[in-house]
């Protein structure tokens, strides 16, 4: 609802104020979290945060519109990799702090980090001026007559299929053959896969200066072919060894991110003038792919076992060279 609702708002509001008010809000809802004994207030609460949690998709139009054509390609992947490398070391952090503590201390560290967020955006975010005013159905329109923001989409939703399906997949890959990691020993395992992908995901602002020399579609096709390429190391070695697995997480977090990069380099150049709305489209592709993953993957691989949830992984993969 808030990349539908909000995320566009960015063309025509101030970016800028934008951006404070959503962090303000989902802090200061987050302090409910601590408080509240209630579990509707709980579940109310949760929503608003996700409702105004959408900062990184206003973010990103904003770096387009101050960088210059020539940079798009590295502004953007810093933007990318620095939202990606917040929900690795989230994954990483609440699960430790969780593990010897309680969730309150997770929820209190988070107040913490949006506080000074708030702090750091009010004083470096520049006050870019509000440039456009008209929405309407203009998101239904570039949706249906650009074709290529339909392939991008299309895209998206896929390999975010992918990419979801594997890292959800994990805890049931490590738990069976031929690894038979304990609980307690496989969410530590999984911790330390975060931090294997945070090296992929640091090279990705190197590959965003790369992206800047390229042409962006066929750069995507490339990346594409690579992201196939380490599904079927995972499909065919990810059973065997555990090399496999830490290769594969390596390969699909760099190339997903570069992917991701050339996709909104490329989305950015269909209009200058609806960039925020552009965004929200390709973020929520990407939220339904998400989505798509979680519940497939899962659900394949309970009832098929590893080996067809990783087959429909790689078929999906292969879905997105055709595109």
């Amino acid at each position: 609802i808030g990349l539908l609702f909000i995320t566009p708002l960015g063309d025509m509001l101030c970016q800028c104020q934008l951006i404070l008010l959503l962090i303000m809000l989902s802090t200061t809802s987050t302090i409910g979290l601590v408080i509240t004994n209630n579990l509707f207030v709980f579940e109310v609460i949760s929503f608003l945060i996700g409702l105004t949690s959408v900062t990184p998709q206003i973010l990103i139009p904003l770096v387009a519109d101050l960088a210059p054509p020539a940079r798009h390609g590295s502004a953007i992947s810093f933007i990318l990799s620095g939202n990606l490398l917040g929900i690795l070391l989230a994954w990483v952090l609440s699960g430790i702090v969780a593990n010897f503590t309680s969730l309150c201390i997770v929820y209190c560290t988070s107040i913490g980090i949006q506080s000074i967020v708030l702090g750091g955006a009010y004083l470096l975010l520049p006050d870019y001026p509000a440039q456009r005013f008209i929405l309407s159905r203009s998101m239904a329109k570039y949706a249906v007559t650009k074709p290529i923001i339909s392939q991008i989409m299309l895209t998206t939703c896929a390999t975010s299929a992918c990419y979801t399906n594997w890292w959800v997949t994990l805890t049931f890959l490590l738990g069976g053959s031929p690894y038979y990691y304990s609980t307690s020993a496989t969410l530590v395992i999984i911790g330390s896969f975060g931090l294997v992908g945070m090296l992929g995901v640091i090279v990705v602002p190197f590959m965003g200066c790369l992206v800047d020399q390229l042409v962006p579609w066929w750069s995507t096709m490339v990346s594409t072919a690579l992201l196939l390429v380490f599904q079927a190391v995972q499909t065919g070695a990810g059973g065997i060894n555990i090399a496999a697995v830490i290769i594969s997480c390596l390969g699909l977090d760099l190339f997903r991110q570069t992917q991701a990069v050339l996709l909104s380099t490329l989305i950015f150049r269909v209009s200058e003038t609806a960039r925020s709305r552009l965004n929200a489209l390709m973020s929520i592709s990407m939220f339904l792919g998400q989505i798509l993953g979680t519940c497939v993957g899962t659900d394949i691989f309970v009832g098929y076992g590893k080996v067809w949830m990783l087959e429909n992984m790689s078929k999906i993969g292969e879905a997105n060279v055709h595109i």
